[in-house]
């Protein structure tokens, strides 16, 4: 007998959604071409996402619900809404803090080197002064 787990897929868990109340909606009268029925309702749609600030427009459709779904779908398309949507996701699933952990680790791995007598060595954090006048910068052409 096989062992089905191994072929099985990985259930996934929904970790957050965004919905319409997550946005800010204003609507307009839309442009160009159309006639007067185009000129005189407010059918064009504006949509912001308020965590990422992704914008989304739309005015292709007579219709107010048409339009509010392709600016929805060109908000999420945006790459300020995916850089909103990876950082979120690794933000709820914990990675996030892995991450600042593994930054502060290597942020303090610092390696501090002068030149003494035209040679660069390497000194202990230690050893410096914090005299700003003990510092020299050479600036050549």
């Amino acid at each position: 007998m096989k062992n089905s787990s191994k072929h099985e897929p990985k259930k996934r868990e929904l970790l957050f959604s965004v919905t319409k109340d997550d946005c800010d909606w204003s609507y307009t009268k839309g442009t160009g071409a159309g006639g007067q029925a185009r000129n005189k309702t407010s059918s064009a749609v504006h949509c912001r996402h308020r965590a990422s600030g992704a914008k989304g427009y739309s005015e292709s459709s007579r219709s107010q619900l048409d339009n509010r779904r392709d600016a929805f779908v060109k908000m999420c398309n945006t790459d300020e809404f995916k850089r909103w949507h990876k950082l979120e996701t690794l933000r709820r699933t914990g990675m996030m803090d892995q991450i600042d952990r593994r930054v502060a680790e290597e942020l303090t791995k610092t390696k501090i080197e002068i030149r003494i007598d035209g040679r660069w060595t390497e000194v202990e954090e230690s050893q410096l002064v914090d005299d700003p006048d003990d510092f020299k910068f050479e600036v050549r052409a």
